[in-house]
């Protein structure tokens, strides 16, 4: 990108003005050493103060870093004929990213152009993916976007293309480089960055997670398992609801795969989410969104309880969204919801909500897993093996991700809480550090399901 607007700027002159972002100050020094490379010898001036290179023909390129999404409204008014960012899946949401479209414009009629660079993973590996790779996985095809001037009725296309840059396509690096992915001890690294491979995700939280255990054909599901719903609320974000069914005896699908007593099948789901654009919602209203999951259920066999993100039985101002949920559900003769256990951690004498569903991808003591989902359960599947660590808490996942079909199936496994049993030979260990649980005045128990 420093090479392409240098070139750029031998063209347009004093017209050619651009702006470079990262997402932190401390990203930003690197690029600043490359661009010292680059353009000290060819004559540009370089200002500490203001953090831009000015080119001996008058163009100018400045450097800046967007910690806060917010930050990008202090741009509103610029005017740039070339915005680049470094690292985009380091932005979780694309809205700031969007923003700075917006400041694209030149009065002397210099091409504007947008300009990124970016690597699997990271918080914002699913909108990059989904707006730049999954339209077009080879790359090098263009895509349109098509928008109507409001005032004239004139249609405008916008064009963007996907440019793979593998390892294999730098000479300069060489094999030596190569060994030292090898050597990092990820193999979901070395996949992503050796064969620029976009379904892999290096640092997952739910690295347990396999589509080849965890992900089934739907079958007919028996009348007699227990079933329930899981939900979060969502509006300028996706809701996410998940259906769940409790395998009653040690089950085999059609296919052949083994189900254990217990383990929670997620037959069908209900994302509201903006075709095409990851982490949009619907902004539907809430009694039609009860009204929805009422015929949704119309003809399943009664549910026994559906739980839902507790911040919607909030009550700020008026009826909270899971009264008016309710309301709707009440009407069709169907289940309510109740509040779910929000507990993302786990805390003193609590269960954490993260580690009973990654204790159920687990499995059980036959290696089984004790959680699956159905095929057409797509924003799951998306959304889940994506999920990264909170950069300040790792027991937790960064919930700055398109995280709400994870969350409701947290609060799907905290209401049907499950504990693997050990071996028959291993004898039960006080995770408290206590010679017994006698030794404890406060002392908890926990109930093996």
């Amino acid at each position: 990108m420093l090479g392409k607007f240098a070139i750029k700027a031998s063209r347009y002159g004093e017209h050619c003005v651009g702006v470079f972002f990262r997402r932190s100050r401390e990203d930003l020094k690197e690029a600043i050493e490359r661009s010292r490379q680059i353009y000290g010898p060819i004559g540009a001036k370089w200002s500490e103060q203001k953090k831009w290179w000015t080119f001996p023909n008058g163009a100018r390129l400045k450097f800046e870093y967007l910690d806060r999404d917010a930050d990008a409204d202090n741009y509103q008014g610029h005017n740039y004929t070339d915005v680049f960012f470094e690292e985009l899946t380091h932005w979780a949401d694309p809205a700031p990213v969007n923003k700075l479209r917006a400041t694209l414009r030149s009065p002397t009629d210099v091409p504007c152009q947008f300009h990124a660079t970016g690597n699997p993973g990271g918080p914002g590996h699913q909108w990059v993916k989904a707006r730049y790779i999954t339209p077009a996985p080879h790359g090098w095809q263009l895509m349109w976007d098509d928008f109507t001037n409001p005032f004239t009725g004139e249609v405008i296309r916008k064009n963007r293309v996907f440019i793979p840059s593998k390892l294999s396509d730098n000479r300069y690096l060489g094999s030596g480089y190569v060994a030292n992915l090898y050597q990092s001890g990820s193999k979901e690294l070395v996949r992503a960055w050796l064969a620029g491979d976009w379904d892999v995700v290096e640092g997952a939280f739910f690295d347990c997670w396999d589509a080849q255990r965890h992900v089934v054909r739907p079958f007919e599901i028996p009348e007699d398992w227990t079933r329930f719903r899981s939900g979060d609320w969502g509006s300028a974000k996706p809701f996410s609801f998940g259906w769940w069914a409790v395998v009653g005896d040690k089950f085999k699908t059609p296919q052949g795969v083994w189900l254990p007593r217990g383990c929670m099948v997620r037959y069908r789901e209900w994302y509201g989410m903006q075709p095409g654009k990851p982490n949009v919602g619907l902004k539907m209203h809430a009694d039609k969104v009860g009204q929805h999951l009422a015929v949704l259920e119309a003809s399943d066999p009664k549910l026994i309880g559906g739980v839902l993100d507790p911040a919607a039985f909030s009550e700020d101002g008026g009826p909270p969204i899971s009264e008016r949920i309710n309301a709707e559900l009440i009407k069709a003769k169907l289940v309510p919801f109740r509040p779910a256990d929000n507990k993302r951690v786990p805390g003193r004498g609590a269960m954490g909500g993260w580690d009973q569903v990654r204790g159920r991808l687990d499995g059980d003591e036959e290696g089984l897993p004790m959680l699956v989902v159905f095929s057409t359960c797509i924003d799951l599947i998306r959304t889940l093996p994506a999920l990264q660590h909170d950069p300040l808490k790792a027991e937790d996942v960064d919930s700055d991700m398109e995280d709400h079909a994870p969350d409701e199936t947290r609060y799907a496994c905290m209401s049907r809480p499950w504990i693997r049993k050990p071996p028959a030979d291993e004898k039960p260990k006080n995770v408290s550090g206590y010679k017994s649980m006698a030794d404890r005045s406060d002392a908890d128990s926990l109930k093996v399901l």
